[in-house]
């Protein structure tokens, strides 16, 4: 029975990180000395000292492996975890913190070779994240899907007036939000636009979505938890003068039209995380969110 082939691991860095460079050309060395070939994103490639190695785009990158290692924040992650979520491959990313605060990337530098040891050698736990998937239907035009892992936020421009929502869930209308905008979260993306915008906080393993009024006219209007399972559908009222935006994870979007309708739902494949077998859930909460506390504390 032939052996199996050695995994090839994707490597993308935050764009213009300098401070990564010496990891990067460590982390090449070590992948080397162990038979693991690499893929370096193109913009991490040119944190690097000249050399002949495998260089592809993001979204040719995640054709080519078989794990993706992020060094940088939580912006890098989601990019590359919308790519993944594009090419619909089970490819698992191991997330390294370079950054201040790393909901995702929660990989400290010190664990990033132990992590990256377990996730080759299949010790690391993964954790399955959901995905959203948003389709904006335009009467002059073909439809248009994006995938999110944090979020797809409805927003108005900076200087424009409160912008109306009507919201339905499933085929039962909801309300109409008049707000500067709604976010749509999964669990993951509860802790990031959600929460800052007064959501609640979802454990990821929550099968739900959040809708999350920002700044609403109307104070009643409320977060708001559904099933994963729902659809929800909203249809920006656009009048003369408004200027209205969706967005997705941050990374993307596009100005809406008068007579467009976004539709958002669980995508068809989640996101696969390299967790370190030393942190739960919880204790990242206390850590990132600075919460109070310590284990002695509850006895």
């Amino acid at each position: 029975m032939p052996a199996a082939a050695a995994p090839v691991v994707g490597v993308v860095a935050k764009s213009r990180l300098q401070a990564a460079t010496p990891h990067l050309t460590t982390v090449e060395s070590w992948l080397a000395e162990r038979g693991v070939s690499a893929v370096f994103e193109t913009a991490t490639a040119a944190l690097m000292p000249r050399a002949d190695r495998r260089v592809a785009d993001k979204r040719q990158l995640v054709d080519q492996v078989d794990l993706v290692l992020v060094l940088g924040g939580d912006g890098t992650l989601l990019s590359m975890a919308d790519q993944i979520g594009h090419a619909r491959r089970p490819i698992p990313i191991l997330g390294v913190n370079f950054g201040s605060l790393g909901f995702l990337t929660e990989v400290t530098r010190p664990e990033l070779y132990p992590a990256l040891d377990a996730a080759l050698t299949g010790r690391a736990p993964i954790e399955l994240r959901l995905m959203l998937r948003s389709t904006t239907e335009r009467p002059s035009d073909a439809p248009r899907s994006e995938v999110a892992l944090n979020d797809v936020v409805i927003t108005k421009a900076a200087r424009s007036r409160l912008i109306d929502l009507s919201v339905s869930v499933g085929d039962e209308f909801m309300t109409r939000v008049r707000a500067d905008g709604l976010i749509i979260a999964s669990p993951t993306g509860s802790t990031a636009y959600n929460l800052a915008a007064g959501g609640p906080i979802v454990h990821p393993n929550v099968g739900a979505l959040v809708l999350t009024p920002i700044a609403p006219h109307t104070l009643t209007n409320r977060p708001l938890v559904i099933p994963a399972a729902s659809v929800v559908r909203v249809r920006p009222l656009i009048q003369d003068r408004d200027e209205v935006f969706v967005t997705f994870d941050g990374q993307e979007g596009f100005e809406l039209h008068a007579g467009d309708l976004i539709t958002v739902c669980v995508a068809e494949e989640p996101i696969r995380l390299v967790k370190p077998t030393t942190r739960g859930y919880f204790e990242v909460l206390r850590e990132k969110l600075k919460w109070g506390g310590s284990v002695g504390d509850a006895h």
